[in-house]
């Protein structure tokens, strides 16, 4: 019995350490409009979005709560905040969990430029969504709420681990 112990704990360690899991993202209207792969890597967590029709520029871009994304996210609930610090901070700092350095979208509507997430795992994004909204993300509530991001514009959902 403790040897299968030891080897279940093993399997979850080395998913979460050496897996790669890819989420499709659908924009509010539910048309594919492309992939985010997940990598675990000594940094962090390396998100690699390969997705098209986007409007241009910098999009806020976050995990959230829920692994819904219905018609317009709003069922994703809010940002990953597991250690409930209703703070909105960024990716570096002690705020919530999902907040992601911000998607940037070229003039074609493509968003191909990786970031890092240096707080975060794999095992950190199942049973979760991935949230793209329509403005950028100042990473503060000031002046707006949730870094001014706006509309939840496109979204993904990780699957169960």
């Amino acid at each position: 019995m403790k040897k299968l112990i030891a080897v279940l704990i093993a399997l979850l360690v080395t998913q979460c350490v050496f897996a790669s899991v890819v989420v499709h993202v659908r924009d509010t209207s539910g048309k594919d409009i492309g992939t985010v792969k997940a990598d675990n890597t000594i940094y962090g967590l390396l998100l690699t979005p390969n997705l098209r029709d986007l409007p241009p520029g910098i999009h806020g871009f976050h995990i959230h709560d829920l692994p819904c994304c219905g018609k317009d996210g709003m069922c994703a609930g809010g940002h990953l905040d597991p250690m409930k610090t209703n703070r909105h901070r960024g990716p570096y700092a002690s705020g919530h969990l999902g907040d992601l350095p911000v998607l940037i979208v070229d003039n074609n509507g493509r968003a191909t430029l990786p970031v890092l997430a240096p707080r975060l795992k794999i095992c950190n994004l199942y049973n979760h969504s991935l949230m793209i909204h329509a403005g950028g993300d100042n990473y503060s509530d000031k002046p707006e709420k949730l870094g001014g991001g706006g509309a939840r514009i496109a979204c993904g959902v990780f699957p169960e681990y």
